[in-house]
């Protein structure tokens, strides 16, 4: 499944790009108005469907618990149902191939291409591709990959990046997608008609011609798995648009990279997720589109089918009883729709494949906390990601624990105390030294008011002022709540 002997993390893929460090990245996101706008139309507009569905369910809080229950047991015994699954598609005709990092992912699935002698290959939207750069190594490999799906397509021809789990292109507004049709399409297969208008349906209607002739075309096809069910060996893609079926059933050859922790037990256990996946992601009853095969069948879609499991660093945080609970994501995208960090920065600023809350705590682990330490800080711990979570993924309480280590990991860096660390200790002390807490307010009641001007301090001294530049900082008050209550309320007692 896994190299027995842990790799140094950053060498596992690319999932992390992890430049500039969140905290730039966030404050040059925040001036983009644009992309607020876009932004808070499109997660406001989710969040109030996936609440309007989830409320019909009288028993909606029994499937997030039955859920995570699921995940549970199946973590535990993941290697029994890997080779359970293993077992399964490969006596339905399928092959399967285990990748334990991102480069023997890539080499796996450009030699399966080679082998077909193809030049080509159609794609369903995938994170797990993305994950580990698929499209990239297939273009050195002089391999085309091409996006169906239509937010993908939007970011592909835009050479862009994703910026949200479930919407790509949720950066983009109407107009700024016209745009890239009318000056990208042609570029990679049938150009944009002429007078193409921002109009949802015209955008639409050309995509589907752009995408048609791929479909007919494409010999090989390349998908993420949504969930594999491993004692029967079905594998399950859910969408909206109906170009993943295209892309599922008229190649030749099929080709899916899935994350092992994917792997649900029976069919039993995927009735649970079908019917909170629709419902957390898009705000849906069903989805349109629910494509399960198993293996391969004569006369009936792809006469070649292979599956690569992927670990990629998953194995390495299966190992960490906290932090093995990200790996029951479903990639439903729900605690980024209710998360304000997400809503004002979007997903870019996160410099990794997974955004949003879940992506501050799976990156990390991905990687290696080392190498995207700050992530687990991009939030306001407001929790509204576990109250959304389909599985109940306690989001909050792993930014507390990557946190930790974070700062554990500096520590031990360094050698030596970090300036919070120095910092916290005096304060550590103060607060618990009535004397001292005393003597602090008094200094800082009469320095505050010596810094201000109209009832603000324009700008606090030293490194404090990161504080003051962003916000409005009163002047304290003459006196404190402590004087005040000496004076007017300890006779009373």
């Amino acid at each position: 499944m896994s190299d027995p002997h842990p790799r140094n993390p950053a060498d596992r893929g690319v999932v992390w790009l992890g430049s500039p460090a969140f905290p730039d990245a966030a404050r040059s996101a925040l001036k983009d108005t644009q992309l607020r706008a876009n932004l808070k139309r499109a997660t406001g507009t989710i969040r109030d469907k996936r609440l309007t569905v989830a409320a019909e369910l009288d028993d909606w809080e029994e499937l997030r618990t039955a859920a995570a229950a699921i995940k549970t047991r199946t973590s535990r015994h993941l290697d029994r149902y890997l080779l359970q699954l293993e077992r399964s598609v490969t006596a339905a005709g399928g092959t399967v191939h285990w990748a334990a990092d991102a480069a023997e992912a890539n080499r796996i699935v450009t030699a399966l291409v080679r082998a077909t002698g193809e030049r080509e290959v159609v794609k369903v939207k995938s994170m797990a591709t993305q994950e580990i750069g698929l499209n990239e190594h297939l273009a050195e490999a002089g391999i085309a990959a091409y996006e169906t799906d239509l937010a993908e397509l939007i970011v592909q021809l835009g050479d862009d990046r994703p910026s949200h789990i479930l919407v790509p292109a949720i950066h983009r507004n109407r107009t700024e997608i016209r745009d890239l049709f009318v000056a990208r399409m042609g570029d990679w297969g049938r150009p944009a008609p002429d007078g193409l208008r921002d109009d949802p349906h015209e955008l639409a209607e050309a995509a589907r011609r752009h995408l048609r002739e791929k479909f007919l075309n494409a010999k090989v096809a390349v998908s993420g798995a949504n969930f594999a069910v491993a004692d029967t060996g079905t594998v399950v893609v859910v969408e909206s648009e109906g170009n993943g079926r295209m892309c599922l059933t008229l190649p030749q050859t099929l080709i899916t990279v899935m994350g092992i922790e994917k792997v649900v037990p029976t069919w039993s256990d995927l009735e649970v997720f079908l019917q909170l996946l629709p419902r957390s992601s898009t705000g849906e009853r069903m989805n349109p589109y629910t494509s399960t095969w198993t293996g391969t069948t004569d006369g009936d879609g792809p006469s070649e089918f292979h599956l690569v499991l992927l670990d990629n660093g998953r194995t390495d945080t299966l190992a960490d009883t906290v932090g093995r609970q990200a790996l029951a994501c479903i990639r439903c995208s729900a605690c980024l729709n209710v998360c304000p960090v997400f809503e004002r920065t979007g997903g870019h600023a996160y410099g990794s494949v997974y955004p949003g809350p879940i992506g501050a705590v799976l990156t990390p682990q991905l990687v290696g906390v080392g190498q995207a330490a700050s992530l687990p800080f991009a939030s306001t711990l407001c929790g509204a990601c576990y109250d959304a979570c389909p599985v109940k993924i306690d989001i909050p309480e792993l930014l507390l624990h990557l946190r930790a280590e974070a700062v554990e990991a500096e520590r031990a860096a360094k050698r030596l105390p970090t300036a919070e660390a120095v910092a916290m200790k005096a304060a550590a002390a103060v607060l618990d030294s009535p004397r001292l807490l005393s003597a602090a307010q008094q200094a800082g009641s009469l320095g505050g008011r010596a810094l201000a001007r109209g009832g603000r301090i324009r700008r606090l001294p030293g490194p404090l002022h990161g504080w003051s530049d962003t916000r409005d900082t009163p002047a304290p008050p003459a006196e404190s709540f402590r004087t005040w209550w000496r004076k007017n309320k300890e006779g009373d007692r």
